[in-house]
C-alpha cells in the first residue's frame, strides 16, 4: 500500500480557488470524499460552494454556510453531494445522528472541519488544507492537497492534470462543467474570452476480471482502455474529410486531451426529445460515404500505429451474453447452464454466418448524444463526431443501426424506415453492386445484436455500477429488437425469445 500524495497550490483569489476544486471535481465521483481543513475564515466554505456551483452547472446557486444545519445535501446533475459542517460536532458519535457516519452510498461528501472527528473520517479522502497568504493579497491562499489511501492516486492525477491544463497555456481559463456518459471519461469547457475548448480526462480503463477467455470484458469487446484510439480515429476521419474535433494538446500516457469545441447543437428537440428529420438525413448520407471508401487498417499515431481491431463473431458473442448474465436475472429469470448454451450455439450460427461480409469502420456509438451539428459547415461536414474511441472493423449496418435505433430517444418506425430507404439509395448510387435485400438482412442481425448487448449494459449499470437511470431506456430497446426479430431471417430468434426472454418492467 503506497503512502498519502501530497502537492502545494497558491491561490491568488476565490477565481483560483474556483479553478482548483473544478479541476478535483472532474477527477471525483459517487463514493469519493474531499474534507476542508484550516482556520476559521480560510475559505473552506468559499472552496465548497465553488466546486458545488461548478457541478451545478450554476454561478448563482444558493450553497449557505452548512455550520447551523451541519449538513446540506444537494441533487445536482453528476451525482448527489453532501456539504458538511463539522464545527459544532463535540464527539464523533453525532455523525451518526446526522448521517454521515457511515456515508450514504452513492454520494460526494465534501466535510469541513474534519480536525473535529478525525478517527471517524475515511481512510480513503482528498484533504485540502487552507490557510491565509495576506503578504500575497487579501484573498490570496494556499492549498495543500493530500490523498489518503486509494485517494493518492487521484492527487497524483490532479497535479498531472494541472500540470497538462498550464503547460498547454490554458491555466487561467474558466472552467464550465460538461456531462458526462456511462464511461469513466469526464469532460470540462475551458473558456478564454471568446475560445472554447474541450478538456478531456479520459484515465486509463481498469482491466476488470479476466472472465472471458483469460480477458477483461473491455479487452474482448475491443472497448479503448486508453487514449490513443480516439486520437487516431480523429485523424482518420478528418483527413478523409469527416468532421471529427481537432486535437490541439494531447499527453497520450496521461489521458489528457484539449480538442476543438463543437459546440451544443444536437440532433433533436422537443420535449420529449425527438429527430430532427434534416439533421439525421446528413448523418444518414455520412454514413453512406463512410461505408463507400475503402479504409485503412491501420492509422497514426505519434511513435506508432493503431491497429483498428476486428469486430469479430467472438466479440460480438460476449457482447449478447450480457443478456444471460445481467438482463435475464435482472428480471428474476435466470438462465439455466443449458438455455446459456441454446443461447450462445444460437448467436454463434448466426454471426458466423455474417463473417465474411466487408468490413468499413464502426464507430460503435453514432448516435444522438454523440453527434454535433455544424450548421457553418456544408454538406456532411456539417455532422460532427465526438464519440469513436471504441472504433472497429465490422459490418456497415452496425452504425446505421445505432443511429436509426437510437438508446435514448424514440426514432418513429416510419422514419426509420424512411431513413434506411435513404442510405440504401445512396450506397446503390456509388455502387450499382450494393445489395439492398443483403443490407435489409444484415441491419436486421445488426439489430438484434446490438438491442440484446444494450438490454444487458443497462441492466449491468443499474445492478453493479449503481445506475438505474438507464433501465428507462429498456423499453425503447425491448421496441428496436422486436422490429428487427420480425426480419423473415430471424424467425426463430424470434421464437427463442418469446419462450425464453421477459419484457423489461
Amino acid at each position: 500500500m503506497t503512502g498519502p500524495a501530497t502537492f502545494s497550490v497558491a491561490l491568488a483569489n476565490e477565481t483560483a480557488t474556483a479553478r482548483l476544486m473544478a479541476d478535483i471535481a472532474l477527477l471525483i465521483g459517487p463514493g469519493d470524499v474531499v474534507t476542508l481543513s484550516g482556520d476559521l475564515g480560510a475559505g473552506k466554505t468559499a472552496a465548497a460552494r465553488a466546486m458545488i456551483r461548478y457541478l451545478a452547472g450554476d454561478d448563482e446557486l444558493e450553497v449557505p454556510s452548512p455550520t447551523f444545519t451541519l449538513v446540506q445535501s444537494y441533487d445536482l446533475p453528476p451525482f448527489p453531494l453532501l456539504h458538511a459542517d463539522l464545527y459544532r460536532v463535540d464527539d464523533p458519535s453525532e455523525l451518526d445522528e446526522i448521517g454521515l457516519s457511515p456515508l450514504p452510498d452513492g454520494v460526494v461528501a465534501l466535510i469541513e472541519w474534519p480536525e473535529r472527528a478525525p478517527g471517524a473520517m475515511p481512510a480513503d479522502r482528498i484533504d485540502i488544507a487552507l490557510s491565509h497568504r495576506p503578504a500575497l493579497g487579501s484573498m490570496a491562499r494556499a492549498a495543500e492537497i493530500t490523498g489518503h489511501g486509494r485517494a493518492a492516486a487521484q492527487v497524483e492525477r490532479l497535479a498531472a492534470l494541472r500540470s497538462f491544463i498550464e503547460t498547454s497555456g490554458y491555466a487561467e481559463a474558466e472552467r464550465r462543467h460538461m456531462p458526462g456518459d456511462a464511461s469513466t471519461r469526464s469532460y470540462a469547457r475551458l473558456v478564454r474570452a471568446d475560445e472554447s475548448l474541450i478538456l478531456m480526462n479520459a484515465p486509463r480503463r481498469p482491466d476488470g476480471p479476466a472472465l472471458y477467455s483469460g480477458k477483461s470484458y473491455s479487452a474482448a469487446v475491443h472497448l479503448a482502455e486508453d487514449v490513443r484510439p480516439f486520437v487516431a480515429i480523429a485523424g482518420g476521419l478528418r483527413a478523409r474529410g469527416f468532421s471529427a474535433p481537432t486535437i490541439h494538446h494531447a499527453d497520450l500516457d496521461s489521458g489528457f486531451l484539449i480538442t476543438e469545441d463543437f459546440g451544443t447543437a444536437g440532433f433533436v428537440e422537443g420535449t420529449p426529445p425527438e429527430p430532427i428529420a434534416e439533421r439525421y438525413q446528413a448523418a444518414v448520407d455520412m454514413l453512406a460515404a463512410l461505408h463507400g471508401q475503402t479504409l485503412p487498417e491501420t492509422l497514426p499515431l505519434p511513435q506508432e500505429d493503431y491497429a483498428i481491431p476486428a469486430f469479430d463473431t467472438d466479440a460480438m458473442l460476449i457482447e449478447v451474453g450480457l443478456m444471460p448474465e445481467w438482463y435475464l436475472p435482472d428480471r428474476g429469470a435466470p438462465a439455466s447452464a443449458a438455455l446459456r448454451g441454446e443461447f450462445v450455439a444460437m448467436w454463434r450460427r448466426l454471426l458466423d454466418g455474417i463473417a465474411g461480409e466487408t468490413r468499413t469502420w464502426v464507430l460503435r456509438d453514432f448516435h444522438s448524444p454523440n453527434l454535433i451539428w455544424l450548421a457553418a459547415r456544408s454538406e456532411i461536414a456539417r455532422v460532427g463526431v465526438i464519440d469513436f474511441q471504441d472504433a472497429v472493423r465490422g459490418p456497415a449496418a452496425y452504425d446505421v443501426v445505432s443511429l436509426l435505433q437510437d438508446a435514448r430517444i424514440d426514432v418513429p418506425e416510419a422514419l426509420e424506415l424512411a431513413l434506411l430507404g435513404r442510405y440504401i439509395k445512396a450506397r446503390l448510387a456509388a455502387d450499382p453492386g450494393f445489395d439492398p435485400a443483403g443490407f435489409a438482412r444484415l441491419y436486421a442481425v445488426m439489430s438484434a445484436q446490438r438491442n440484446t448487448r444494450l438490454l444487458g449494459t443497462f441492466a449491468r449499470l443499474n445492478r453493479r455500477d449503481g445506475k438505474p437511470q438507464y433501465l428507462r431506456h429498456q423499453p425503447r430497446i425491448w421496441t428496436y429488437l422486436a422490429r428487427s426479430l420480425a426480419h423473415p431471417s430471424l424467425a426463430g430468434f424470434r421464437d427463442w425469445y418469446q419462450a425464453n426472454v421477459p419484457a423489461p418492467r
